[in-house]
């Protein structure tokens, strides 16, 4: 008597019902095929933790310089343009991040908390005045894009407008194996916006970190024009869109796990805590691609050379075999080995702003909020093939 091998699921990035809860077919690739591949979209997949943090620090094998996004149109030498440092191999990585360090130094970041729990309370007010909000429009997408806007220089007048342009851009169609058209024209002019800040800010330097990265200098180098913009660009996009997202998650894993959220309410030393569990149980950045420069042969099977392979971070984050009970949210565990901000070389730069950013905004919630209830029938999901997080987030609160 014969016993059927369990059906495989497909993993399609670009599918609407994937992005509403990826985690089962995760779960089944970890255990059924950790070396997946998907031959009508062209990619082999990674789901394991120990394959994803390998891929992660071995840049050699696993190049960057195709760029992290599986849309045919985002490969190739045009990542650069607009994913910055991501899309590079050494040493054109190591120099563009050596340049762009300098100026996005810890102690700039540090030195924003004053202002990003000013934000903070600028949108809160109105919000919390009415009771009924979406948590996502009116707090958890606009805290991150005027951060981000007031670190890089853009005038409060363009923001929203930028906003709106960078959720155009990690928007996908359903069944559409690409950017479209849409998204093609936000990308020329969010690009366009930032080359025209560029130039303004050569004119007539100010105190943010544009013109602080015009004046960077290392052994004689300078980055072009060309290199700032797509690295404003990252921010925007990669910066603004993630934590927006993680804010979303926080809020809304919290309200699904009332024994969870008890803890910050009654400790505020705990929002750390809820911070990371969320980055590690459902995080903002579910998936970077890389391309093998040579065959890979890895415990399960062998990747051929110049392959596509898309490193399932949301997947890794809740592999049982470092996470025990990894489908359990739970603030007290140890997320040491979370590859929310990857690892490696290409660990994200941007990794301590966002954590900042996420702390403030909830302690100031807490602050304020007594206990608070979810719609989440009127909940709606972002569709992006990298980024899983919520467009829309019904939220009302009790005030303390």
């Amino acid at each position: 008597m014969t016993t059927d091998a369990p059906a495989m699921p497909v993993l399609d990035p670009y599918s609407y019902a994937f992005h509403e809860d990826p985690y089962p077919t995760y779960a089944a690739l970890r255990e059924n095929a950790p070396i997946y591949e998907n031959s009508d979209l062209g990619f082999f997949a990674l789901s394991r933790h120990a394959d994803v943090v390998a891929a992660f620090r071995d840049d050699i094998r696993f190049s960057n310089a195709d760029g992290v996004s599986l849309d045919p149109s985002a490969t190739g030498p045009q990542a650069a343009k607009v994913m910055s440092f991501l899309a590079m191999d050494e040493p054109r990585h190591g120099r563009m991040r050596r340049l762009v360090s300098r100026g996005f130094t810890p102690r700039r970041v540090a030195d924003l908390e004053p202002r990003v729990r000013a934000i903070t309370d600028a949108h809160l007010a109105p919000a919390l005045e009415q009771g009924s909000f979406d948590f996502i429009e009116d707090v958890g997408g606009k805290v991150p894009m005027d951060v981000v806007s007031e670190l890089l220089g853009v005038p409060e007048a363009d923001r929203a407008e930028l906003r709106r342009l960078a959720d155009i851009v990690v928007h996908r169609e359903d069944g559409v194996f690409d950017v479209t058209a849409a998204a093609a024209s936000a990308a020329i002019d969010l690009a366009l916006y930032y080359l025209d800040l560029i130039a303004e800010r050569r004119r007539e330097p100010r105190g943010d970190l544009t013109s602080a990265l015009l004046e960077v200098e290392i052994d004689g180098e300078r980055l072009s024009d060309e290199e700032l913009g797509a690295f404003l660009f990252l921010m925007v996009v990669a910066g603004n869109e993630t934590t927006t997202k993680l804010l979303g998650h926080c809020w809304f894993w919290g309200w699904r796990s009332p024994d969870q959220l008890a803890k910050p309410l009654a400790d505020r030393a705990a929002v750390a805590a809820w911070v990371e569990e969320t980055l590690r149980y459902d995080a903002s950045t579910q998936v970077l691609a890389r391309t093998t420069t040579t065959e890979v042969a890895l415990a399960d099977g062998v990747i051929p050379a110049k392959a596509r392979v898309l490193l399932l971070i949301g997947s890794a984050n809740r592999d049982p075999r470092v996470f025990a009970d990894p489908d359990r949210y739970d603030l007290d565990r140890d997320t040491a080995d979370s590859l929310s901000f990857g690892s490696g070389r290409h660990f994200c730069l941007g990794a301590s702003l966002a954590r900042l950013e996420a702390r403030v905004v909830l302690e100031q919630l807490l602050d304020k909020v007594a206990s608070y209830d979810v719609d989440e029938a009127g909940a709606r999901r972002v569709h992006s093939v990298n980024v899983r997080g919520f467009a829309h987030l019904p939220t009302s609160v009790t005030l303390r």
